[in-house]
């Protein structure tokens, strides 16, 4: 279980400028193997909320616990996948994917055991020697997925890990991330820019408003379990429960824009 209560984040203002508050009492409970998805528009907080629950950064003032300890920097229970991949170029595609473990002090037959494991979960265990920078955009960012993975973190954290892939690749992605986090039962936080991501995905949606960021509203969403249970994505992004839900969402965000304006 992971609590964050009443956490606010006071950027320092430049050249004697005001301070900025970026986040504003922020409370949210991400339950074990919840799939949380934070949307907004650009300047609402969402990246300031991950590196807050990653431990990049303290909050200004409110608590976060995980499990009841507090959250005081990086740790191996949470692991972050980011907008690029951010492998080593200079390795190949298990080493990457095992580095985390290495630098856990794993030994290299057991860490290699490990993300061979990973390897045929993501659909690369036949990529096992390449060099990464052979591989396509979209099994780079799979890689990059298996590496957060190998480390066993407690919570999943995922910066718009999808925002560079192209439509059809990103589409593939989103169910590939599903059918991994159904078998890890893994929690998941993730941020967005696209609506149709962030209902299909999440089990838990919440919606920020603009500077300062606040959640505005939470909704349960039963669509990646729709597609979990046998329905195709185009067919669950396709129907009249998903459109309606979508078209709800835009409203709030366009409101909250217009608001700010």
């Amino acid at each position: 279980m992971l609590e964050i209560r009443r956490a606010s984040v006071l950027y320092p203002g430049r050249d004697g400028a005001d301070p900025v508050e970026a986040l504003r009492s922020i409370e949210l409970d991400i339950e074990p193997g919840e799939f949380v998805v934070a949307l907004g528009a650009s300047g609402c907080g969402k990246s300031t909320l991950l590196n807050l629950i990653a431990g990049f950064l303290a909050p200004s003032s409110g608590q976060i616990r995980l499990d009841g300890a507090p959250v005081t920097g990086p740790g191996q229970d949470r692991a972050v996948v980011f907008q690029k991949h951010a492998l080593m170029p200079w390795m190949n595609v298990i080493d990457n994917l095992s580095f985390g473990l290495k630098l856990q002090g794993v030994e290299k037959a057991e860490r290699h055991r490990i993300a061979r494991e990973f390897l045929e979960l993501l659909g690369l265990e036949d990529f096992e020697t390449s060099p990464v920078y052979m591989l396509s955009g979209g099994m780079q960012q799979r890689v990059g997925i298996g590496r957060a993975l190998t480390a066993d973190p407690r919570i999943l954290l995922m910066d718009e890990p999808l925002g560079a892939l192209d439509a059809l690749t990103r589409e593939r992605a989103q169910e590939l991330i599903l059918r991994i986090w159904e078998a890890q039962k893994k929690s998941v936080f993730l941020i967005t820019h696209s609506v149709e991501e962030a209902l299909f995905m999440g089990t838990k949606l919440i919606v920020m408003s603009p500077r300062p960021g606040r959640i505005t509203h939470r909704f349960d969403l039963p669509f990646s379990r729709q597609h979990l249970s046998g329905m195709s994505g185009r067919e669950v992004k396709a129907s009249p429960d998903f459109i309606a839900m979508r078209e709800t969402v835009l409203s709030i965000i366009f409101a909250d824009e217009e608001k700010a304006a």
